[in-house]
């Protein structure tokens, strides 16, 4: 539909018309997790715009490119592509344009590592659409707050956004933003162990994710529930959910969401006796979130080598419900230095 309608435009030499089509069908391939064609049609938008001189029309493109090439591991990109909308916004008192790309800065400050920046940004974010009484920004950034806080390990604080949340977009009917607020109260419950309420939200998530056609968002569930069976001891489902996540991940081309794959199946690997398996895996994560410069993610990558480097896989390798049972304790120093409160002490890691 809106790849007719640009054609219409074009043979019109219609150019607020081409543009908004070249936004929309950025933001279609965004929503449905292809990131090299939503950042051709953004940058093609960019283009457009600079010819005619539209630093408003030029600022929208360049979130929507920033928060593509943020989702295929370009975060210093797109955090540069962000930052110049941000100036243009404030400069022309574009209090939405403000609110959205102050939203889209957080996460890719979020992606970088910078956990207390990226709650602040989403505050300010979370303050103007407030002001601007728009409900739909208000969810999305409580959404980001209720991350960042999950990363940051104050779990009781994740929960809370996210419920939040969840109960506005219930009244405003918003699917997508249902579906990632029950995919955040899943994770917050896993974080607090309670695996049967994680459970129960998951599925909601799944189900939402399915019907929009959003397989990136789906991905990250897949991965939570692969997560939270691992944390129970189920081996088999966690490694089904992990395989299915991994490859809507390399679909995408997403190296974040790989790298946790990665980092899921070494766990297993290691609990079931396969160290060689384990390291080897957790390597591959390693190097990759150093080439993508990941901040957290090396951090997992690196904790768990270590942890691993100390102990062997215990014998039988992992008891249903338990932690492992290793007697060394596992260096936390990359999370202290990060600022962040995870404290992990044996196998399987409950990572956020």
């Amino acid at each position: 539909m809106f790849k007719r309608a640009l054609q219409e435009y074009v043979k019109q030499c219609d150019l607020e018309g081409m543009l908004h089509c070249m936004l929309s069908l950025g933001d279609t391939y965004r929503m449905t997790g292809d990131f090299v064609l939503a950042a051709k049609n953004y940058s093609q938008a960019i283009d457009l715009a600079k010819r005619h001189r539209e630093p408003i029309w030029i600022a929208d493109a360049r979130v929507g490119l920033g928060l593509s090439l943020r989702a295929l591991g370009r975060w210093k990109e797109a955090l540069k592509l962000i930052r110049e909308s941000v100036r243009t916004y404030r400069r022309t008192d574009d209090l939405e344009g403000l609110a959205f790309s102050l939203w889209a800065e957080a996460g890719a400050l979020r992606i970088q590592g910078e956990i207390a920046e990226s709650i602040k940004t989403f505050r300010k974010s979370f303050t103007i659409f407030k002001e601007l009484k728009n409900d739909q920004g208000i969810g999305y950034c409580l959404c980001g707050l209720g991350g960042t806080h999950r990363v940051a390990g104050l779990i009781s604080d994740s929960h809370k956004y996210y419920n939040e949340a969840n109960t506005l977009f219930s009244r405003i009917k918003d699917r997508f933003g249902r579906a990632y607020s029950y995919c955040g109260i899943g994770n917050a419950y896993r974080m607090m162990k309670d695996y049967k309420r994680s459970l129960a939200n998951f599925p909601k998530a799944v189900d939402l994710y399915q019907k929009i056609g959003d397989r990136v968002s789906y991905a990250y569930t897949l991965w939570s529930l692969g997560t939270t069976y691992k944390m129970m001891g189920n081996f088999q489902k966690a490694h089904d959910n992990f395989t299915k996540a991994n490859m809507l991940f390399k679909r995408t081309k997403d190296p974040r969401g790989i790298i946790y794959c990665s980092l899921g199946f070494g766990e297993i690997d290691f609990l079931e006796g396969r160290k060689a398996n384990a390291m080897k895996r957790l390597r591959m994560a390693f190097h990759a979130a150093v080439k993508h410069s990941l901040t957290i993610e090396k951090c997992h990558a690196a904790t768990l080598l270590s942890h691993m480097n100390k102990n062997k896989p215990a014998s039988p390798p992992f008891t249903k419900g338990g932690q492992g049972g290793f007697a060394e304790k596992t260096d936390n120093k990359c999370y202290n230095r990060l600022g962040l409160k995870l404290k992990f002490q044996g196998l399987p890691f409950n990572i956020p």
